[in-house]
């Protein structure tokens, strides 16, 4: 296994002898992508990816085409996000349906779990959701942009509950807030994806509280060029796709850089348009590597 290089890299330092694996290439069939947008990792290692086509494929640990799904309709566009609940389900930010889905492994659809489907400002109305996140307490996290840029927090059940941000520049505001994770001590991670930067909240009051603000629009070492995908393992290093910057980042829990990894290419270990990023149950790092229309398997 390659070694983490600490202290922060430059993506000169990229070399191909850090994919372990690449699952997919450009096409419709099965284990084929087109344009891959998301991705999740369910606790016992099947992967799930949504494309253009709408598509939930699901892969094994091994990266084996399984089986698939497809959202209800899709003429309107795809979804943007995934992720699983505590009980297993996988959640589906069907963005331009302005909802919230929730599925079996197998592709069930919950209707009834439904959060949204109303285009609006208003509590419970979403313009286009970008993501959805669980928390401890069974709580439900969605991010938007379009009429409002901001994040609406549910009850287990899809009751309102609040909600904040708005769009803008200054702290505490959004332009398109496309992904969010949480850290051990349970607060919310979210990319400012437009404003080139990561937000920190606490989330124990009824509205999220801004601790830190992380980045500005660059190529150096902790600068983004549209940080789209967001993931933060169990020793609280936070995972970042560059959509823009055709790279990954990684930094710890002070906003550190630690690591710079990618460049924009089509070879093994290049990327174009990374949208999303998750960790494999053997610890790899899983990458939606969108625009070369595949996954990569990266060991770092």
């Amino acid at each position: 296994m390659a070694s983490l290089c600490m202290g922060g890299c430059d993506s000169s330092a990229n070399s191909a002898s850090n994919v372990s694996a690449i699952w997919g290439k450009r096409g419709l069939s099965n284990g084929k992508f087109h344009k891959p947008r998301a991705m999740t990792v369910d606790g016992n290692g099947m992967v799930y990816v949504v494309d253009m086509t709408a598509r939930i494929q699901v892969f094994t640990p091994e990266g084996n085409y399984s089986h698939e799904w497809q959202t209800p309709t899709c003429e309107q566009g795809r979804p943007t996000g995934l992720s699983v609940d505590r009980r297993g389900r996988i959640a589906i930010a069907d963005t331009h349906y302005f909802r919230v889905l929730f599925y079996s492994p197998q592709g069930i659809l919950e209707e009834s779990a439904t959060i949204g489907g109303t285009h609006g400002t208003g509590a419970g109305q979403f313009g286009f959701v970008t993501d959805v996140l669980e928390d401890a307490a069974g709580n439900f996290y969605v991010s938007e942009y379009g009429v409002s840029d901001r994040i609406q927090k549910f009850s287990s059940s899809g009751e309102f509950i609040c909600q904040w941000g708005e769009h803008g520049a200054d702290a505490g505001k959004f332009e398109r807030p496309q992904s969010m994770a949480f850290d051990s001590k349970g607060n919310i991670w979210i990319t400012d994806a437009c404003n080139h930067r990561l937000q920190v909240y606490r989330c124990e009051s009824d509205k999220g509280e801004l601790i830190e603000v992380f980045g500005k629009q660059g190529d150096g070492r902790g600068e983004f060029q549209y940080p789209y995908g967001l993931m933060i393992d169990s020793e609280d290093r936070v995972w970042v796709s560059e959509f823009g910057g055709h790279r990954i980042q990684c930094l710890d829990s002070q906003g550190k850089p630690l690591l710079s990894w990618g460049k924009a290419g089509r070879n093994p270990g290049e990327l174009a348009n990374p949208w999303a990023i998750a960790q494999h149950i053997d610890g790899d790092i899983l990458i939606v590597d969108s625009g070369n229309h595949r996954i990569q398997k990266v060991r770092l």
